[in-house]
């Protein structure tokens, strides 16, 4: 049986950061929780970070790049550092989760793989209904005026209506 949880999905427009994250956690057929939080402002509230995955490989993982946020005060540089440890640190290894940090100037998916990536169009989306919210939001920020937390909040919507492993307990943090 597997554990699936969480959208999580940002968008970079204007000079606004906007994450978004829904709260389902699926065990197999079965919805356990409804209003999981997987996205929270860190680093003194610079930075805004989602996780999608396991929650305590999600939370170590934040941590662990808080740590180096604020060591380096850098997040492409703490991502980099992060994903270097993550691939070579025998735990670090075994975590299964991925994250998208961002500040209004930048947005990186982190990955166990080694994985620092910074999306074209400053949309980024995880977790089991990803691509679905990450669709939704293309479309939105090349067709509306709408402000990030808008495309955020209704690209989850959207993915809603169509993933099973996504729901409508929405929660969205800006920069």
């Amino acid at each position: 049986m597997k554990i699936r949880s969480t959208t999580i999905l940002a968008v970079r427009r204007d000079g606004k950061l906007a994450v978004a994250g829904d709260g389902q956690v699926t065990f197999d057929k079965t919805v356990m929780k409804h209003g999981a939080r997987k996205v929270r402002r860190i680093a003194g509230g610079k930075v805004i970070a989602g996780f999608a995955g396991s929650a305590a490989d999600g939370i170590t993982l934040l941590e662990k790049f808080e740590a180096k946020f604020n060591e380096y005060k850098d997040l492409t540089r703490a991502a980099v550092e992060l994903a270097k440890d993550w691939r070579q640190d025998r735990a670090l290894r075994r975590l299964e989760a991925l994250l998208i940090v961002g500040t209004p100037e930048h947005l990186l998916v982190v990955s166990g793989n080694g994985d620092v990536i910074e999306p074209d169009e400053g949309i980024a989306a995880i977790g089991s209904g990803g691509p679905y919210a990450q669709a939704a939001a293309a479309a939105l920020v090349r067709n509306t005026p709408l402000p990030a937390d808008e495309i955020a909040r209704k690209s989850l919507e959207i993915a809603g209506e169509i993933c099973i492993y996504t729901n409508d307990q929405i929660v969205v943090e800006s920069l």
